[in-house]
């Protein structure tokens, strides 16, 4: 039998030929030691050009692309391709791997660069958006992300000269981005008209914002800011790849071979031309020759470094530059087929499609010479005497040279496909050429090559072949996978395979044959191994595959899976293995990445010593982890061990995926769920103590506490047993099993690790039971080992997901420090280093793994075992490198290092357990044997068996069997703590008792319970083939034992308690004594399992037995016969109960059947449902029938109930069912979906519930987690707040307390980003700058005599000399946003200062001077505000903006942390809140910051805002979440409320835990919709809602309502810090009493109600904060109002409009007043100097336009119902008014003599009004063809034309007052007009943007002096531009600050100010305007 293991000798990668120049730039350099980093294939290459030698980087598995050195140029980062690609940061020096960081990019890493420090890293990705990601690459974490661009970056730099600023270029962009907090926010460089926009290639960062980049046209741009300054034209003949900076200046290297060397201010100091060298490459340009490409330069002193296109390395002298040496080559792109190596001499040949051949000398490390052929070369072949080299080519033909010089001997085509194999036979004097036409030719070397013979038995082309010893026969493999053989040199094949029984092969290169069989996985046929080579003389060979790997096996390898030794390196498929003459090297070629591989052998005998070498050896030689074939010397595995590797843990519901069940299935049920539905009972159960212990598949999971006390888990519930008193304390976070249990080494806190989609390990106090940390997002299924490090501040887990994924967390910052991929195989134990918290061990099914901790990654090695051995436990010894671990074979291995030093026999079977101890070990085993052993393991000091016979008195139960197999062992206080197999926990005196302190049920299945009629017992039955009777009263002990032949799934006791059933899988049943468990009666009718088992009332004289059979027996007991058969059920029958007479049966089955039968004969009922209700049930366990209806949940068909049991006062019912949860519902349980309490602490399905005698108690069993647990049942009215109280029920009601307006709109509000703004107006036809001009029929000829043209536009008195403006700056602000946010006006500066927000701008107002700031930098809307109130942070606000999807680019929602005083950006944090933020508060000490997202999740995020970094994020609710807030005392407790929704959360490391508000503890409580929250002392918290109650909660639970605290919603609550007192913001009618705004005491006892005098009917108050002695409040209708506390005395600060669009907007004449006119009927005069609204007059109506007269005494007002009003201003008396038209007054204009008034509507219309005629108004004439709405009116300076923009794009011009059309060209351009509003007009073309494909310029404003025009568009943006723009796409300058949807625009007299009013903001900015100098 061939030996079946891996082979003993190694490969060592020796030499690495080539240099990676194709697709890749930049990726060259000198190190701090003056070697050269560069990288091929998969392979980091370090290249002592002294001592010509190579040291290699392994650590990636494919292909790398991207490389960037350190500034301190030890370090270097590689990037590869794949699809979870990485970056590997690695030290030069020692070639060892830093930091791995992964997890974020796809595709592949294309760009690095280090920052000037080297801290950060940035990396660009190859996905479709080209993320660029920025690193703390030491600990592997992201600091920030976003997209990069949507087309190829290219090249990224780091701004070096100032901080925190990025460049990034690539195709047709640059882009300068800026890191603040997590956000990279990008500019794009503006190629304006210094140069064409083109591809930028290359970049380098130099001093005062300058950039160099290199660009595809040769060009070098050169930038300043974001602006480009100059270029540099030609530097090179063509595009430029490369660019490096270094002391001296800059060096750039080009696509037309040329490296140009410039000075620090880029001037040129030199040209190295690399084409006029005579080195190597020019040779090898036949005539297609693309010339020399440079790709990488490295300039450093006086050497510089040039990689090129074609895998060249060349090295420069400066002062000699003419000589640039050679010092790397390889072949260049193009795939490499061909290897051959010399017969007698250490050379290899290669040739490939880039029509090269080579020869390698294997000696020296070079390339010895080349020759360029003519076609591409896929294969060759060296002839026996060395002397020829045979070539094959693609295009069929063959070529023969001499090796000595090159020269051509012979040319042959007789192929037209490609030759892919030949060779010649050992004595010369033939070659055989297999070609892909499936034929072998035979030529005659003597012969000169002529055709001797043919083999054409294949159908598919031929792949390899080999020539025996003799040269008689040859051996071919083919595509198809057939071997054939044939005789030589005539080629006819041979098919009598005797012939061949004794010929040796020459050579073995073939993959298919016996001798080869084991190159094959065992069970797969592909053909994925490319070539083979086998080495005689060492049994050794070396395949090659398409997955990059070499493997070394044993030759022959027969059977199919051999185990070998593999080697990485290349990324891709290897085309070609070969050894060379002596067996020293061997060689392998890659196709993809076109290098040549050299690896050294290490036979047998040598690779011990080699052991000591190279530190990569370990890296490269994994023993490799697929090949797990059947060795023959592994032990069989353990059943146990067997058993345990099945378990998947997988669940067909995870309780993760429980609330979307319910929101689906709630759709389903809408309707009945509006029905009035069932309260949840008053009465409540705690849970008191479990019986089980989780051993049958853990290990190590049981441990003393610091206080001596006992934990360990079973279920869901992690328990903490005090064995003097016998009680039991839970921890209940977990909501599926727990699978693990570590111990932090201080003993107080324990690391818990659970089942779950996406599963979680909570790390809890042992005192308190309160969570510290729970972490989650990183394993899939379930986490199946943890352990702390030795400081405790470390935690390892490893997942269940397929690779055993381990992570290394920073548990109490829930912070991921490091992550891996395992294993594939099960791992059992992990186990962190206590001497080096970096290093850590896993074991488990065959291997044992040392790792340590490489930033974001680990690195693991496989232990060298020789033989691989499943290790089940390990722990660390006295130092740091010594390991021990346990085997399943009962061995203990003793590890220095990853080397075995010894194995010592410890146990039979299994060594399941072991613990290190001060002074030796500890170990326990299946052998039920408990050992201690010194601290060598030279001696067994003692051991101790686990029998009955040595149980103490106090033990607490019976031990079920001798020696069982020992779990867990735990030492402390004296003794030995022992957990086992069978479920018992027992405690080992050092002098030898043993006793047993909790046991539970064995691995099986628990449904039998049964409850003592009259005592306080129970008995249960399980699948585990025993029947147990337990005491419930607090001695809490097993009392009996049974052993039965069959598992069993039913029992019940007898009336009078004395006889006990007990019904068996196998269909029979027994009656045993109760006490003694001795049978009396024993039966077996039936062939299922017996289901349930149920004695008659009374004195049971009938017992009723239900099997799976669907039958119920009916036995008469006294008798025992059978007396009576129950038929007709259709399946499995479930449930039984009798009626108190013992007379009628009622029974459930599996298909939800509900039947009767009469006793004893069992006939079958059928009663009515209204009758069934008045028997007089014995018991109720049934789930069917309606008084049980309300009992099945809303998601019924993934959780069905399976058992129920009803108390016996009749008022309880509780439930199990299949999720694990057992509930309490009020009895009976009419109508559906019943509210109720639930409890979890079973983990998978509760098989049985059962109340005692005297309902004191409820018993209840799990199937899956084998626990019986006892629950205290606590009745109505007895219970003070426990805080572990339930859940409430699953569905709110439906009345949420009211309906509001507000809120309503609010809470249905969408908002979408600007950029995505369409157009307001319902616009029609072509866009100006689209539409074809109309050429004018007389085009003036080119001297003319006509007067020069008039002015467009009449200037109106500005002084001597016209100015232009050159630039607007934010003076005043006139608008709050109230009416949509709330919370989002306070104090700041001890109220000296206030803050608010309105469109996307910040304000500060100083109160005394009336003085405006503005923050400006928010890109869209702010939707919240909010302070830090900590002192360290003073004047800190953050505040949140709408957003587009959360994919972090710059149009993601985000929050800005900013300093009010200084404006100064502090923090931005980009979230993935789709939608926009619409909460913010920050933490007690300030440096937290929560959020709230409008995304359909309503996500809750918590960041720490200084560093830009996530802290936890979770699900909040699927609907509206209003505010939440962070206590005012705390950092991990805050609240939110929303939509019928309140919830108390708790931040645990970076997990998010919640509990929903109970509010069952207050009568007909409802869940309303909550919109505001305060705080009180002890834990109150108060929130606001809907109907105007205020409740009152401590913890999470209702204690008081505040009845009507106002009339309306409460929308704002404010805690003052100070003095605790509570201010409260609603909406009511003021009225003596009452106001909208009340002060309240800390409780909310008593409160003092304010009035606003507004004048309003309803105040509406949105936001409130209280300074000293002063309240502020913020209402609906866009008011800020000051209150004062004292005498209640109202100061109205902020004005604004409460409804917009603002659409009218008039300046006066001569004053810097305006008007404007919106939609809430408000006409509001403002005072620019003055900074306040003068006056305001209600209309009744919505407004829609207004004008000044040109005197300025009247005005004209339009209004949305077609009315036009005109007010004298003087008196604010109504002069006249007039409706004439139905629909909007659009514009309206007095004429310049102030004779007509012209009114445009939407009915397509301009009316003229002559105001000398007095008030009536009556209307004289009209203009009509108008051919759609009118938006714009202007009349001419002499008031005899008037010009119309319209809705159709279209500018009219009329004759006024006639109403005549005019439309000669001419004329119109003769006319000069009054004012300019329009936006239409060949004058105005230029203002028409590109974008503005839905979205328009919706007005503009020509300045009095004619040289301006300023525009508003829908994208909310106000534009400056030069006046007439003529020419499209005019030069601007823009300025943002608005929301979308600008409605006007209008500059005030003389130029100074610019009004500009929003649509959606509803608010008034005033620009001032600067002037040019003169």
């Amino acid at each position: 039998m061939a030996d079946r293991t891996a082979p003993n000798c190694h490969l060592r990668l020796e030499w690495v030929y080539g240099y990676r120049g194709h697709q890749c730039r930049n990726n060259l350099y000198y190190t701090a030691a003056k070697e050269i980093v560069y990288f091929v294939a998969g392979v980091g290459v370090v290249y002592n050009t002294r001592e010509h030698k190579q040291k290699f980087y392994l650590g990636h598995n494919d292909d790398i692309i991207s490389l960037a050195l350190h500034p301190e140029r030890v370090l270097v980062a590689t990037g590869q391709v794949g699809k979870e690609p990485y970056i590997c940061v690695w030290d030069s020096y020692t070639v060892q791997t830093v930091s791995i960081l992964k997890d974020v990019h796809t595709h592949g890493i294309a760009c690095l660069a280090f920052d000037l420090e080297g801290q950060c890293l940035v990396s660009v990705g190859l996905d479709s958006k080209n993320t660029i990601c920025v690193w703390d690459w030491r600990r592997g974490k992201v600091l920030a992300a976003a997209p990069g661009h949507t087309d190829r970056i290219f090249d990224i730099s780091w701004d070096l000269y100032q901080p925190n600023k990025l460049v990034s270029c690539g195709v047709k962009h640059i882009k300068f981005w800026g890191l603040c907090g997590n956000a990279l926010t990008p500019k794009r460089g503006v190629f304006g008209k210094t140069g064409d926009l083109q591809t930028i290639l290359c970049l380098a960062c130099a001093k005062d914002e300058v950039t160099y980049s290199g660009a595809l046209n040769g060009d070098i741009y050169v930038w300043k800011g974001i602006n480009l300054m100059r270029t540099i034209q030609g530097a090179h003949g063509s595009g430029i790849f490369s660019m490096n900076a270094c002391e001296e200046g800059f060096a750039t290297g080009g696509r037309d071979g040329c490296v140009r060397l410039w000075d620090l201010n880029f001037k040129p100091i030199t040209v190295i031309d690399l084409r006029e060298t005579d080195q190597g490459y020019k040779v090898a340009r036949g005539e297609n020759s693309r010339g020399l490409s440079v790709r990488s330069v490295c300039w450093r002193g006086d050497h510089i470094l040039v990689g090129t296109q074609d895998s060249e390395i060349f090295e420069v002298v400066v002062h000699d530059r003419n000589k640039p040496f050679l010092i790397m080559q390889g072949h260049c792109e193009g795939e490499l087929w061909a290897l051959a190596v010399h017969p007698t001499k250490p050379l290899a040949m290669t040739g490939s499609d880039d029509r090269s051949v080579r020869i390698w000398s294997l000696i020296d490390h070079a390339l010895i010479a080349r020759c360029n052929m003519e076609e591409p070369i896929r294969c060759a072949a060296v002839s026996t005497d060395g002397i020829h080299i045979a070539l094959g080519m693609k295009d069929g033909s063959f070529t023969v040279l001499r090796v000595r010089d090159m020269t051509e001997v012979v040319h042959v085509k007789d192929r037209k496909e490609a030759i892919h194999e030949l060779k010649y036979s050992p004595d010369g004097a033939h070659l055989a050429v297999g070609s892909n036409e499936n034929t072998v030719d035979i030529y005659g070397v003597v012969q000169r090559y002529k055709k001797v013979g043919e083999c054409i038995s294949s159908n598919s082309f031929i792949t390899h072949m080999d020539w025996t010893t003799d040269s008689k026969y040859l051996q071919t493999n083919d595509g198809s996978g057939r071997r054939l053989f044939y005789r030589m040199p005539s080629g006819k094949e041979v098919t009598n395979k005797e012939e061949l029984k004794l010929v040796q092969w020459a050579s073995w290169t073939c993959v298919l044959g016996p001798e080869v069989n084991g190159i094959w996985p065992k069970y797969s046929d592909i053909n994925d191994i490319n070539s083979v080579d086998a080495n005689f003389n060492n049994q050794v060979l070396v395949t090659a595959d398409d997955y990059g790997l070499v493997k070394l096996m044993r030759y022959p390898c027969i059977r199919k899976g051999a185990k070998f030794k593999k080697y990485l390196g290349h990324s891709a498929h290897i085309t070609n293995v070969r050894w060379s003459h002596d067996y020293q090297w061997v060689v392998t070629i890659g196709g993809a990445d076109h290098s040549v591989f050299q690896w050294k052998f290490i036979p047998e005998r040598k690779s011990k010593e080699a052991l000591h070498i190279a530190p990569q050896e370990t890296l490269a030689d994994s023993n490799s982890e697929e090949s797990d074939s059947d060795q023959s010397d592994v032990p069989e595995m353990d059943s146990e061990i067997e058993q345990e590797t099945q378990l998947t843990y997988r669940r067909q519901v995870y309780k993760e995926d429980l609330p979307q069940l319910k929101e689906q299935c709630k759709e389903k049920h809408r309707t009945t769920a509006m029905k009035k539905r069932e309260r949840a009972p008053g009465n409540g159960i705690k849970l008191h103590f479990i019986h089980g212990y989780r051993g049958y598949d853990c290990r190590s999971n049981l441990f003393y506490t610091q206080t001596g006390e006992i934990v360990y888990h079973v279920a869901a519930v992690g328990v903490v047993y005090n064995r003097q008193q016998n009680t039991q304390r839970f921890y209940m976070g977990h909501d599926d099993d727990i699978l693990c249990l570590a111990i932090h080494p201080l003993k107080d806190y324990v690391a818990t690790g659970q089942v779950g989609r996406d599963s979680s390990v909570h790390i809890w106090d042992t005192d308190t039971l309160k969570p510290m940390s729970v972490l989650k997002g990183f394993h899939q299924l379930g986490v199946c080992a943890l352990d702390f490090s030795a400081d405790g501040k470390r935690l390892a887990s490893v997942g269940l997901d397929d690779n055993h994924t381990i992570v290394l967390w920073d548990w109490r910052k829930g912070e991921k420090l490091s992550a891996m991929r395992g294993s594939k195989d099960k791992i059992f134990v992990v186990k962190i280093n206590p001497y080096l918290p970096d290093k850590l061990i896993t074991a488990g099914v065959k291997h044992m793994k040392f790792w340590h901790k490489a930033g974001g990654g680990l690195i693991g090695r496989k232990g060298n075992m020789g033989k691989t051995e499943t290790m089940m436990c390990a722990v660390y010894g006295w130092s740091e490198e010594m390991v021990f671990s346990g085997t399943c074979g009962g061995d203990i291995c003793i590890w220095r290092d990853m080397f075995l030093m010894k194995t010592v026999k410890a146990h039979d079977g299994p060594v399941f357990s072991m613990h290190a101890l001060e002074k030796g070990f500890v170990t326990g085993g299946k052998d039920g044997i408990v050992a201690l052993w010194d601290d060598t393991f030279e001696r067994c000091l003692k051991t101790y068996a686990i029998k009955r016979a040595v149980l103490a008195q106090g033990s607490k139960g019976l031990l079920l069997e001798d020696n069982p197999s020992i779990r867990a062992i735990s030492l402390g206080h004296g003794h030995i703590l022992v957990g086992t197999k069978n479920g018992e926990i027992l405690e080992v005196d050092k002098s030898g008792p043993i006793t047993l302190l909790v046991q539970g049920h064995m691995e099986g299945e628990v449904w039998g319970l049964a409850t003592h009629p009259h005592l306080p017992l129970c008995a249960t039955v399980s699948d585990d083939k025993t029947l147990r009777i337990w005491d419930l009263s607090p001695s809490h002990c097993m009392l009996a034992v049974r052993k039965l032949r069959k598992g069993g799934r039913c029992c019940c006791f007898s009336p009078d308690g004395k006889a006990l059933a007990v019904g068996l899988n196998d269909g029979s049943f027994l009656i045993v004594n109760a006490d003694t468990l001795e049978d009396l009666v024993s039966f077996h009718h039936r062939k299922d399992i017996i289901s349930d088992i149920r004695f008659s009332p009374g004195v049971g004289k009938y017992l009723a037995v239900a099997s799976g059979d669907s039958f119920v027996d009916i036995y008469n007991v006294m008798s025992s016969k059978r007396v009576g058969v129950c038929k007709g059920c259709l399946s499995y029958i479930t449930h039984l109960d009798w009626d108190k007479r013992g007379k009628l049966l009622q029974v459930n089955t599996s298909a939800k059947e509900l039947f009767f039968f009469e006793a004893p004969r069992g006939k079958r009922q059928t009663i009515p449902a209204s009758e069934v209700e008045k028997i007089d049930w014995s018991t109720w366990t049934c789930v069917l029938g309606p008084s049980v209806e309300g009992a099945w949940p809303v998601i019924s068909e993934v959780a069905e109930v399976t058992a129920a049991c009803l108390s016996n006062d009749r008022r309880v019912l509780a439930t199990g069912d299949d999720l694990g949860y057992v509930k309490l519902f009020r009895y009976p349980v009419k109508g559906k979906y019943a509210k109720f309490k639930r409890y979890v602490a079973h983990s998978t399905h509760v098989t049985n519930v059962r109340w005692t005698h005297d309902d004191s108690l409820l018993v209840t069993v799990g199937g899956g987690d084998t626990c019986l647990m006892i629950w205290a049942h606590e009745p109505e009215g007895l219970r003070e707040f426990k805080p572990c109280d339930s859940e409430e029920s699953d569905i709110e009601s439906e009345d949420d307390g009211g309906y509001d307006s507000d809120v309503t709109r609010e809470n249905e509000i969408n908002y979408t980003i600007k950029a995505l703004s369409t157009n307001m107006r319902p616009m029609t036809g072509v866009k100006p700058h689209l539409q074809m001009k109309e050429p004018s029929i007389d085009e003036r000829p080119p001297v003319s005599r006509a007067l020069p043209q008039p002015e467009k536009l009449q200037t109106n008195n500005v002084g001597k000399k016209k100015r232009p403006i050159e630039d607007l700056v934010l003076e005043l602000v006139f608008g709050y946003r109230g009416n949509d946010c709330r919370n989002n006006v306070h104090y700041l500066n001890e109220g000296a200062d206030i803050i608010y927000h309105t469109a996307s701008v910040g304000i500060v107002l100083n109160l005394t001077t009336s003085c405006q700031s503005f923050y400006v930098e928010h890109s869209d809307d702010i939707l919240c505000l909010t302070i830090n109130q900590h002192p360290k942070f003073p004047n800190v606000v953050a505040t949140g903006q709408v957003g587009d999807t959360g994919d972090m680019s710059a149009t993601s929602p985000s929050i800005h942390v900013w300093d009010a005083m200084t404006k100064q950006t502090l923090s931005v944090l980009r979230c993935f809140h789709s939608g926009g933020v619409c909460s913010v508060s920050f933490s007690a000490t300030g440096r937290l910051l929560l959020s709230v997202g409008l995304d359909p999740e309503h996500t809750v995020t918590i960041w720490k805002w200084q560093e830009g970094a996530k802290v936890a994020s979770r699900v909040g609710h699927t609907q509206r979440i209003f505010v939440a807030e962070f206590r005012p005392d705390s950092d991990t407790h805050f609240v939110s409320v929303g939509i019928k929704h309140v919830r108390f959360w708790t931040l645990a490391g970076r997990a998010l835990l919640s509990k929903k508000g109970v509010l069952s503890s207050i009568e007909d409580a409802r869940m309303q919709t909550m919109l505001s929250v305060a705080f009180g002392a002890n834990n109150l918290t108060f929130t606001g809602t809907i109907s105007g109650d205020v409740c009152v909660w401590r913890e999470h639970i209702l204690v008081r309502i505040v009845a009507k605290a106002h009339t309306g919603p409460v929308f704002t609550m404010y805690t003052t810090l100070r003095d605790g007192l509570i201010v409260t913001g609603g909406k009511e009618r003021p009225s003596k009493e009452g106001g909208a705004l009340k002060l309240w005491d800390q409780e909310l006892k008593r409160c003092r109600a304010f009035r606003l005098e507004t004048g309003q009917i309803i105040d509406c108050v949105r936001s409130v904060c209280r300074g000293k002695g002063k309240i502020l409040v913020g209402t609906r209708n866009a008011e800020i109002i000051e209150v004062g506390e004292k005498n209640a005395a109202c100061n109205i600060l902020v004005n604004g409009h409460m409804d917009g669009p603002i659409w009218g907007l008039a300046t006066h004449p001569s004053r810097d007043v305006f008007l404007s006119a919106a939609e809430d009927g408000t006409v509001r005069l403002w005072d620019i100097p003055e900074k306040k609204m003068l006056n305001k007059v209600n209309l009744g109506h919505p407004a829609h336009t207004i004008s000044y007269s040109p005197e300025g005494d009247m005005v004209a007002i339009g209004m949305k119902n077609g009315e036009f009003i005109i007010l004298l201003v003087a008196s604010l008396k109504i002069w006249g008014k007039k409706r004439d038209r139905r629909s909007s007054i659009q514009d309206i204009r007095f004429s310049p003599n102030s004779r007509f008034l012209a009114v445009g509507s939407t009915e397509c219309a301009v009316d003229f009004y002559d105001l000398t005629l007095g008030p009536q108004l009556n209307r004289i004439n009209c203009c009509r063809d108008i051919p759609s709405f009118v938006m714009q009116m202007d009349f001419s300076a002499d008031s005899s034309y008037i010009q119309i923009s319209t809705g159709a794009y279209k500018r009219l011009v009329y004759e006024v007052p006639s109403g005549r059309q005019i439309t000669e060209q001419i004329q119109i351009d003769r006319i000069t007009w009054a004012t300019w509003t329009s936006v239409l007009g060949d004058e105005v073309v230029g203002i028409w943007s590109r974008n503005a494909d839905k979205a328009d310029v919706t007005c503009a404003c020509v300045s009095h002096s004619g040289l301006n025009i300023v525009t508003g568009d829908d994208f909310g943006m106000v534009k400056l531009f030069d006046f007439p723009s003529p020419e499209k796409f005019a030069k601007h300058k823009r300025f943002l600050g608005h929301s979308a949807h600008l409605t006007n625009v209008r500059f005030t007299n003389g130029d100074r100010f610019v009004v500009s009013a929003g649509g959606d903001d509803r608010s008034l900015f005033v620009w001032r305007c600067v002037h040019a100098p003169h």
